[in-house]
C-alpha cells in the first residue's frame, strides 16, 4: 500500500449495487485525500484539510441520501436504524469539523482513521445487510420498481 493512502478499495467491500459501490469508492478516495493533506503538516495543509473535510461532509450527506432513497423504495425493514446510524455519524463528523474550525483539540490523523474505520465497518455490516435484503427481493421477483 502507498504511504499516502490510509485505505484501499477492495472487492470484498462491494455490496453488489453499482451506484452504491461507486459512491463507497468515492468516500474512500476522499478519506485518502484527507489523509494526504494531514501528512503535509503546514498551514497550507491545514487549508487543504479544511477544504477536503467540507467536501467529504457534503459527499457523505449526498451518499446517505442516495442510500436512504433506495431503502425507502424497497421498504427496508431496518430503515430507521440505518438512517439513525447515518445521522449519528454526520453529527459526530460535524462536531469534529466544528472543533477543527474553532482550533480546539483536534488531531487530523485520528479523525481520518475514525472516518476510515466507520466507513468500512458500516459497509461491511449495515450496507451489506440491506444489499442482501434487496437481492432476496430480486430473487423472489418481489422488487417493486420505484
Amino acid at each position: 500500500m502507498n504511504d499516502n493512502i490510509i485505505v484501499e478499495w477492495d472487492d470484498r467491500y462491494s455490496v453488489g449495487i453499482p451506484l452504491v459501490d461507486e459512491q463507497h469508492k468515492e468516500l474512500i478516495r476522499l478519506t485518502n485525500s484527507l489523509y494526504e493533506s494531514c501528512l503535509a503538516g503546514d498551514e497550507a495543509a491545514r487549508v487543504s484539510f479544511k477544504e477536503a473535510i467540507q467536501g467529504t461532509v457534503e459527499y457523505v450527506k449526498f451518499h446517505f441520501g442516495a442510500e436512504e432513497r433506495i431503502l425507502t423504495n424497497v421498504h427496508y425493514p431496518d430503515f430507521a436504524l440505518h438512517k439513525k446510524q447515518h445521522e449519528e455519524f454526520v453529527k459526530q463528523v460535524l462536531g469534529e469539523v466544528k472543533s477543527f474550525e474553532e482550533g480546539k483539540k483536534f488531531v487530523p490523523n485520528v479523525f481520518v482513521r475514525f472516518l476510515r474505520d466507520w466507513i468500512l465497518t458500516h459497509i461491511a455490516l449495515s450496507d451489506k445487510k440491506y444489499a442482501e435484503y434487496i437481492f432476496e427481493l430480486k430473487k423472489k421477483g418481489a422488487l417493486v420498481k420505484g
